[in-house]
């Protein structure tokens, strides 16, 4: 059976992630972008939304983390964001990606990013 995707792009929260004081003293914003893995079929037969993602919950979800508790490495957040979407029995596989576009980087940069993806067991 193929999956089908559905993803939310370019959330942003402001969170005190980071290794240096500064960071987790002040903040900085944050963009997360998830891709999930998941049947829409029944969804889209019933017309139902308790059948699929509710990408609204999703991004309640995604952002109470990001702007929770502060952790050292941008990875760690992305696994923990992975975790939340896999937390969602619909969901088979969840790409997470971390957008750091803030970071202490001292040359000119665009973005620093981490993408992780996730199966579910």
């Amino acid at each position: 059976m193929s999956l089908d995707q559905i993803a939310l792009r370019g959330l942003r929260v402001h969170g005190y992630h980071g290794v240096f004081g500064h960071e987790r003293r002040d903040g900085q914003e944050f963009i997360i972008d998830a891709v999930l893995w998941t049947d829409t079929s029944a969804a889209a037969e019933a017309d139902d939304l308790s059948q699929t993602v509710d990408y609204g919950d999703l991004a309640d979800r995604l952002s109470a983390i990001a702007s929770g508790e502060p952790v050292r490495l941008i990875e760690t957040l992305a696994a923990r964001l992975a975790a939340a979407c896999l937390a969602n029995p619909a969901v088979r596989e969840a790409e997470v990606t971390v957008h750091k576009p803030h970071a202490p980087v001292p040359h000119p940069f665009d973005d620093v990013t981490v993408t992780i993806r996730r199966t579910r067991q």
